[in-house]
């Protein structure tokens, strides 16, 4: 049985554009580990912006809600989609940013609604406004919550901030759930509406439901005054989250001197919330946004006061301290959004480029080398094959053969380009085309 015939050598037919390869294929090889590189780093260090983010803000005609409204405005400026959703106040936003499964990036959230739980997945953005405890009562000269034990008090519904406040605030004066007083579970209208009637003595309002024309209705009736907290103070030392704020004469109303006296009262402040992998630029929007909602003077803060750095419950955001003190950034300033974050992530890259396309720079001379010498080694693999078989005992036929692969060779080498730095080596791979056919010469001649 006849052995399949040997194919002869493969070598490049057109040499010119095997040394085009030889250029271009190591330059090739570095820009694609080099773009996959910053490809990486670009994923992992400093992705984009996202184009969306939603927020947990309150009941629909809640502060709450109209605030995230503005900022909703405000953000689609740039170009920044904000799902605002509705939600029962601050314990659900709170457990909404810590529900993994809920996709919420942040929240409008009152101090004080937080203990017991492991925030440290969220981040503060600052402080954004006050949301004051007031509290009406029946009579006059109550200044210290205790005083109302074995009365009826309004607290806010079951679920609200308002009502979890109201308590930690009596069970500090020493009225727990199930004595002797009477806690009814409503809040804001209802509330004032149940205090004027004499169905409560005390209403504890807090947020929206002390709103300045409910504030006025309710110290114009005889008999209901509001509470000056004589130990604001003392509030503010226990529970950290809370602060000391005035209500100076006159300022609900000027002409009729309401309230006559200045009135101390305690209040959380709202934060603004995050989850701690909220992108940095869309940080410094929010920021930005909560200055121009929270920046102007009001019944209770003075303008500029808000948005604060002052975090209560929440740790400060890092990036959120940096732009307190310094601002946006130069190309913020003075580029559109988008313009600016994709200068930003540039600038972010060029260190990392710079590392890597050092060794880069290296690596393809060490290509080009390797290329060009795999051209030569192809060669000297046929040649040896060539010089076993003259070697061996092959009849006449198998020679001829042997002699047409090695014209073959020689005549891919005359048209070969080889690089005058590989000039030596090109030659003595000539010679050895000599040696091998002088070899095979000799063993077709030493037949009979």
């Amino acid at each position: 049985m006849k052995e399949p015939r040997s194919r002869p050598p493969q070598f490049p037919g057109d040499h010119s554009h095997a040394e085009w390869r030889d250029h271009t294929v190591p330059y090739a090889i570095v820009a694609a580990l080099v773009v996959l590189m910053v490809t990486l780093i670009v994923w992992l260090v400093d992705p984009a912006p996202p184009k969306t983010i939603t927020m947990s803000a309150g009941p629909h005609d809640s502060s709450f809600f109209v605030a995230a409204d503005q900022y909703k405005k405000i953000l689609a400026r740039n170009g920044i989609t904000l799902n605002v959703l509705e939600s029962d106040g601050s314990v659900q936003n709170l457990h909404r940013l810590l529900d993994p499964k809920q996709h919420v990036d942040l929240a409008l959230v009152q101090g004080g609604v937080a203990d017991g739980l492991d925030t440290s997945s969220l981040m503060s953005l600052g402080s954004v406004f006050y949301i004051p405890v007031v509290v009406f009562y029946r009579g006059t000269g109550v200044g210290e919550l205790s005083e109302l034990e074995g009365k009826r008090i309004a607290i806010g519904r079951e679920g609200s901030g308002t009502r979890l406040l109201a308590l930690k605030l009596l069970q500090a004066n020493g009225i727990e759930p199930g004595g002797d007083t009477v806690l009814v579970p409503s809040d804001g209208l209802q509330a004032a509406t149940q205090l004027v009637a004499g169905d409560v003595d005390a209403a504890i309002l807090n947020g929206d439901s002390a709103t300045r024309g409910l504030m006025l209705r309710l110290l114009k009736v005889p008999g209901i005054s509001v509470m000056d907290f004589d130990e604001a103070n003392a509030y503010t030392r226990i529970f950290p989250y809370l602060d000391e704020i005035d209500l100076p004469p006159g300022v609900l109303d000027l002409k009729r001197r309401i309230p006559p006296n200045t009135v101390h009262l305690i209040s959380p402040t709202v934060e603004l919330v995050a989850r701690t992998n909220l992108h940095p630029a869309i940080s410094d929007l929010l920021i930005e946004a909560a200055q121009e909602v929270h920046g102007m003077p009001g019944l209770l803060q003075h303008a500029g006061e808000f948005p604060s750095p002052v975090a209560h419950e929440y740790q400060i955001s890092e990036d959120a301290q940096r732009y307190y003190k310094t601002g946006k950034s130069f190309l913020y300033r003075t580029l559109p959004f988008w313009l600016a974050s994709f200068g930003d992530r540039t600038l972010v890259l060029l260190l990392p480029m710079a590392v890597l396309l050092f060794p880069a720079m290296r690596l393809i001379p060490a290509l080009y080398r390797w290329r060009v010498r795999s051209r030569i080694y192809r060669y000297y693999g046929a040649l040896i094959a060539i010089e076993r078989g003259a070697l061996a005992d092959s009849s006449d036929e198998e020679r001829k053969q042997l002699f047409a692969k090695l014209d073959h060779i020689e005549a891919s080498l005359n048209r070969l380009r080889m690089p005058l730095a590989y000039a030596d080596a090109f030659y003595v791979l000539r010679e050895h085309v000599g040696f091998v056919r002088g070899r095979l010469t000799a063993a077709q001649g030493s037949r009979p």
